[in-house]
């Protein structure tokens, strides 16, 4: 009889060990969240994410974007794209997806349904074969804008390859684009999605021991031309956009970079 308070004393003792065994995975499962997401502050601002004129920025896994509610669409995405990110490999295609942190509501896929136009990824599908989930995630409409098809698989297409050639060579870049969203354009779908007159990218070396940045701007119509017909400098996109694409940078360093348009450093 005697024993049996032992047991008792035994029974609650493992009890507790198994709670403060939980407790402690629990709280180590909360500090690796917790060091995550420093991790991705620390990245989103080793990259110098653009300003946002609509206060609705949203980060994805995979990429990050500024949502434009007057316009349905991004008025840019921002996504690194390393060498190790380029892949080969053909995942199945998935459905369309609306956004679902996008707080104001995402345009919905059937605005594009006999729009004649293409739902034109801005952080390509291309560029996120590394996995299926981060392949699928470029599927969600807050990604896409109206593209004409011979724009999207024509000069489009040739500049995202050409981005890809120098992530590539130069073991990564770091890339903003969009369309440019301003009153009076061209609309589709009962949501009203804008069809933009322009294209832009802006991209960023970081990986040779100095930042670096090349600017593009095309109308949105196809062309043969030779890409470097399109480079512009980034002082003339953040006018059309009203967009500051990398505030973080030191005045002096940003000003001279922002205003450039040699392409002397690229290789074409």
């Amino acid at each position: 009889m005697k024993r049996k308070p032992i047991f008792t004393i035994i029974a609650v003792l493992i009890v507790i060990g198994i709670y403060s065994y939980d407790y402690y995975l629990t709280s180590k499962e909360n500090a690796i969240i917790i060091e995550e997401g420093k991790t991705l502050k620390e990245h989103t601002n080793n990259f110098f994410l653009p300003t946002s004129t609509t206060g609705q920025i949203i980060h994805h896994q995979n990429y990050s974007l500024s949502y434009s509610e007057s316009y349905e669409q991004a008025e840019w995405v921002a996504y690194e794209l390393k060498a190790s990110h380029l892949s080969a490999t053909n995942h199945k295609r998935p459905y369309f997806e609306i956004d679902e942190a996008v707080k104001t509501g995402a345009a919905h896929w059937r605005n594009y349904k006999k729009s004649g136009y293409d739902k034109g990824h801005l952080c390509p599908a291309g560029d996120r074969r590394f996995s299926k989930s981060a392949h699928d995630e470029t599927f969600l409409t807050s990604n896409i804008s109206p593209q004409e098809h011979q724009f999207n698989a024509g000069v489009w297409n040739r500049l995202e390859q050409k981005i890809r050639y120098w992530a590539k060579k130069n073991n990564g870049v770091f890339v903003v684009t969009g369309g440019i969203l301003n009153e009076n354009l061209k609309t589709i779908g009962d949501e009203h999605v804008a069809v933009p007159n322009q294209f832009y990218k802006v991209i960023v070396d970081y990986t040779q021991g100095k930042v670096k940045m090349l600017a593009f701007l095309m109308e949105h119509k196809n062309s043969n031309l030779p890409l470097y017909t399109f480079v512009v400098s980034v002082d003339e996109v953040e006018a059309l956009t009203g967009i500051d694409f990398f505030p973080e940078l030191e005045d002096r360093l940003e000003n001279q970079l922002e205003a450039s348009r040699s392409y002397k450093s690229w290789s074409f």
